[in-house]
C-alpha cells in the first residue's frame, strides 16, 4: 500500500521560505509521477507542481513558477517542494500526490491515485 507522509509546513513571514518534504513508501517509485497540490480555505484544491521520477521532467502552476522548486531525493524516496518568496496567497494545506502513470491532465487532482494527509503552510506577518 502506497503511503505518503508530508512534513515541513509552518508559519512564515511574507518573502520567507519553507521546504516541504514527502516521504513515499509501499511502492516502486522509479516510474511514478509525483506532485504537490494545495487547498486554501473556501477554495478548490489546485495543482502546484509535479515531476516524473524517472525522467525528472518538472511542471509548475503559473502562480508558483520561478518561486517554487520540486525535486527528489532518490536514496530517501522523498519528493520535496522548496518554496521561496512566499506570499500570503500561498497560505493553504499542501498535499503530496503520487500516481504510477502520468495523470492526464496533471492539474486534475481526481486523476491522481495516492494522497498524503496534508501539511499546513501559513504566510502571514
Amino acid at each position: 500500500q502506497v503511503q505518503l507522509d508530508e512534513s515541513g509546513g509552518g508559519l512564515v513571514r511574507p518573502g520567507g521560505s519553507l521546504r516541504l518534504s514527502c516521504a513515499a513508501s509501499g511502492g516502486t517509485f522509479s516510474s511514478y509521477t509525483l506532485g504537490w497540490f494545495r487547498q486554501a480555505p473556501g477554495k478548490e484544491r489546485e495543482f502546484v507542481a509535479a515531476l516524473t521520477w524517472s525522467g525528472g521532467n518538472t511542471y509548475y502552476a503559473d502562480a508558483v513558477k520561478g518561486r517554487f522548486t520540486i525535486s527528489t531525493e532518490d536514496a530517501k524516496n522523498t519528493v520535496s517542494l522548496e518554496m521561496n518568496s512566499l506570499k500570503p496567497e500561498d497560505t493553504a494545506v499542501y498535499y503530496c500526490a503520487a500516481d504510477p502513470f502520468d495523470p492526464i491532465p496533471l492539474t486534475a487532482g481526481g486523476e491522481w491515485d495516492y494522497w498524503g494527509q496534508g501539511t499546513q503552510v501559513t504566510v502571514s506577518s
